[in-house]
């Protein structure tokens, strides 16, 4: 390893999932303003998560859309005038063509 790349201020830090407020202490040297009392009584800086392990669908088995940012709404902004009308889109094919065409 390089000498002289690696924080050498490590600290305990409190990471706080905002999706479902599970919240974890591990040592950290990431920056932060805020602080919260950990169940020890202490007081550590605080870390906001938009997703962790107990919120990803990955680990939780749970497919769900998470989307705080808006992401998924600002893609479909920017892209919509490549979908020309008339053109099915992916998730949205109708069931109506399919039902009675049966042999």
């Amino acid at each position: 390893m390089k000498k002289g790349i690696h924080p050498e201020e490590y600290r305990m830090v409190v990471f706080k999932d905002m999706s479902n407020g599970h919240a974890f202490i591990c040592r950290s040297c990431a920056n932060t303003q805020e602080t919260m009392k950990w169940e020890d009584g202490n007081e550590y800086p605080l870390i906001k998560l938009e997703i962790s392990s107990k919120s990803h669908p990955f680990y939780t088995g749970k497919l769900q859309l998470i989307d705080t940012a808006g992401r998924v709404d600002k893609f479909r902004n920017r892209y919509k005038r490549h979908i020309k009308e008339g053109e099915v889109t992916e998730g949205s094919e109708s069931t109506e063509s399919t039902e009675g065409t049966a042999e």
